[in-house]
């Protein structure tokens, strides 16, 4: 690929890989770092890429670059020095992991942190408001249900249907981070 080549392809994509970047980190300067360094891996690997359709490449490479600035030690240490006394907050509202639990609960109390609050929030309606309701402001099913106007059993279905979703997010978030 030629400089002039690569130089449209940047043009092209550059918004969405900036998008998948700050969805993730929710800081526009490390997202325009996380985007360069998308597009310099991009460049390195371009001319071994096996394919017609270069979005949902570059879009992996966007993701997995998000993913490991959140990972990183550096990212922990930066957000923990930021503010000790959030950290302090955050620490104590991490439940305890019990093995009664789904898998998907387990992974929220073990974590604690805002990338589930992610997944949730780019489920497709009507999954996206009962899960902010469930998991987020923590409302029962009955609640939820006299919120939204819904049926009960309505709610336990998309809840049921939600939770199956995330668990497949879940799953290949732990697949990513073990390759």
């Amino acid at each position: 690929m030629t400089q002039r080549e690569f130089s449209q392809f940047v043009t092209k994509y550059e918004k969405l890989v900036f998008t998948i970047c700050y969805q993730f980190v929710k800081d526009y300067h490390e997202a325009q770092n996380l985007s360069q360094e998308t597009f310099l891996s991009a460049y390195r690997h371009i001319d071994t890429y096996q394919g017609d359709n270069y979005k949902p490449w570059i879009a992996r490479i966007a993701t997995n670059k998000a993913k490991d600035y959140l990972n990183s030690a550096y990212s922990r240490r930066v957000m923990l020095a930021s503010s000790e006394e959030d950290s302090v907050e955050t620490l104590a509202s991490v439940k305890q992991i019990d093995s009664s639990q789904q898998p998907d609960e387990m992974y929220i109390s073990k974590e604690g942190s805002g990338t589930i609050e992610q997944m949730i929030r780019s489920l497709k309606e009507p999954y996206r408001e009962v899960c902010i309701l469930k998991f987020i402001e923590e409302k029962d099913t009955q609640e939820i249900a006299d919120l939204l106007g819904r049926p009960k059993k309505t709610v336990e279905t998309q809840l049921y249907r939600a939770r199956s979703i995330l668990q497949k997010q879940i799953k290949e978030v732990y697949h990513d981070e073990t390759k």
